[in-house]
């Protein structure tokens, strides 16, 4: 068996021996029952992936994308954000080709809850180790018609502090504000939001000036 296809089944088997059915139903309505839950709460999630990979190490870089599609095909959703997780090791973004797999994350198994983690800590720490290709890339995303891939444009620099790009984050927002999508909508507001906690007037006299939604105003300005 292929050492990829060993370790996903290892981690799916570990996870599995803590199902609490009755937990999983209501994490699963909670998420709109779009997908299947085992039952165990993050905290127990984060620890037993810890010991995981304390016992097991973690995949090497050219396993990596294996190990997490292997994850990624299986129906529970702590398996998911158990490979989220591992995969976001600052390490393995110094490959160039890890985009791809980036991309393949965000658009599989789309939800706000894995894709806000994956662009905040997958994407952006790629993009700061290859800024070179982040505007065609993220402008990619956004010309893709692809609700995540939008939002992950919007959420990408949500880290960054003092190195957001702001006329980039700006000109995404201007171009997707007429969205009328409820989680682009949040993600304008979220993204201004973390801005604003590095340049407070910028974002105030952006939100005043510009024609943003009722909702994104709201989350932009909730600090303020």
């Amino acid at each position: 068996m292929d050492e990829s296809v060993k370790y996903a089944e290892r981690l799916s088997a570990l996870l599995s021996s803590q199902t609490n059915e009755a937990l999983g139903r209501r994490m699963s309505a909670y998420m709109k029952n779009n997908f299947l839950f085992l039952g165990i709460q993050s905290p127990l999630r984060k620890q037993l992936t810890r010991e995981f990979t304390h016992e097991h190490g973690y995949p090497s870089s050219d396993q990596l994308d294996s190990v997490v599609m292997e994850c990624w095909e299986q129906p529970w959703r702590e398996l998911h954000y158990a490979a989220m997780e591992i995969a976001s090791r600052k390490v393995y973004m110094s490959s160039i080709k890890r985009i791809n797999l980036i991309e393949k994350m965000i658009i599989t198994n789309s939800w706000w809850d894995t894709v806000d983690y994956i662009a905040a800590n997958m994407a952006g720490p790629w993009f700061q180790q290859h800024p070179e290709r982040t505007k065609a890339i993220t402008g990619a995303w956004m010309n893709s018609g692809n609700l995540w891939l939008q939002r992950s444009a919007l959420l990408f620099q949500l880290k960054y502090r003092k190195d957001t790009d702001e006329e980039l984050l700006f000109e995404y927002i201007r171009r997707l504000r007429g969205e009328p999508d409820f989680f682009i909508r949040k993600a304008i507001g979220w993204a201004l939001r973390e801005y604003a906690k590095t340049n407070p007037f910028s974002v105030k006299s952006f939100v005043v000036t510009e024609e943003l939604s009722a909702l994104s105003k709201k989350e932009a300005l909730k600090h303020f």
